[in-house]
């Protein structure tokens, strides 16, 4: 019989106390959370011994149909709302749209997290007031990057820098650190490492885009504190089995913004190519209702119309 060979994330399991700070060695289970973190609602869903899908959205209609339909929270997408502007996504171009967009969306009853690269800056202090923004406009997460535009990693001491200026500056705010050395495909060794110094920084989850084989997700939960955030992959484990494995969150990125145009794109040619349109498309007063406040009145539209 053959043996597996151990994942390199488990050697970083077994060296983690002499590593890790003695401060963050987790505590018994109490009011204030794991490490001492707040644990906010938005938190919670990350302690619940499963994992839960987190849908990213683009605008109010989406968020808000996602919670109608029962997500109990949405996170945004950096591209949907670059594309929305005929940006590029990840050039640090979009902040003040990020923000604008926060604003939109703390209008509604559901908890949201914001995609914000990686804060939009390589000055803490600037990152820490861009979180601080996005939480007083009812934010209940941030996810910032390590990747940037140049396909290069930012210094894992300067993003821990950026990590540790958020916390002070917005608590409450759920730190979600992302590291990009699978997304870029480089440093890919060093993943737990990054992720080690993050989680002493103050994050309270962590993600890993580009991570999809079981057994790297597996040893790489073996050496965490804090909940591992995974990208969905259609080719990849589907959502029970990413919680057997040690997952707790999984987003679905740009997923449903390129699906929401790709479905544009076809309805649009199946009208003009005299195919049959597919159903199942909200009426007009079903996606006016989403609206915060939206009532009977307004006006009126058909299934297809030019409203």
């Amino acid at each position: 019989m053959s043996h597996a060979t151990p994942h390199e994330f488990s050697r970083y399991a077994e060296t983690r106390a002499a590593l890790a700070d003695p401060a963050l060695v987790p505590p018994p289970p109490d009011a204030d959370g794991l490490l001492g973190r707040p644990m906010t609602p938005f938190a919670r869903l990350h302690h619940r011994g499963e994992a839960f899908l987190l849908p990213n959205a683009w605008d109010y209609a989406s968020a808000a149909a996602l919670a109608a339909e029962g997500f109990e929270a949405v996170g945004t997408t950096s591209l949907g709302v670059a594309a929305g502007l005929g940006l590029a996504d990840g050039a640090a171009a979009t902040e003040e749209a990020t923000v604008a967009l926060a604003r939109r969306l703390g209008r509604g009853p559901f908890l949201f997290s914001v995609d914000a690269e990686g804060g939009f800056s390589d000055d803490p202090a600037e990152v820490a007031v861009l979180a601080r923004r996005l939480h007083e406009a009812g934010a209940a997460g941030i996810n910032l990057e390590d990747g940037r535009p140049d396909g290069t990693l930012t210094p894992v001491g300067l993003h821990a820098a950026k990590i540790a200026a958020v916390k002070e500056a917005a608590p409450g705010l759920f730190v979600n650190a992302r590291t990009d050395t699978y997304w870029l495909g480089c440093e890919q060794e060093r993943t737990a490492d990054r992720l080690a110094v993050y989680e002493r920084a103050g994050a309270d989850g962590v993600f890993v885009p580009g991570l999809a084989d079981r057994a790297g997700i597996a040893a790489l939960t073996a050496s965490l504190v804090t909940p591992l955030n995974v990208l969905y992959s259609p080719a990849g484990p589907g959502l029970a089995e990413l919680g057997a494995l040690g997952v707790r969150r999984v987003s679905l990125g740009s997923l449903l913004y390129r699906e929401a145009l790709s479905g544009a794109v076809a309805t649009a040619a199946a009208i003009r190519d005299g195919r049959p349109v597919k159903g199942g498309t909200p009426s007009y007063g079903e996606v006016q209702a989403l609206a915060p406040g939206a009532g009977s009145g307004g006006r009126g539209g058909d299934d297809v119309d030019d409203g």
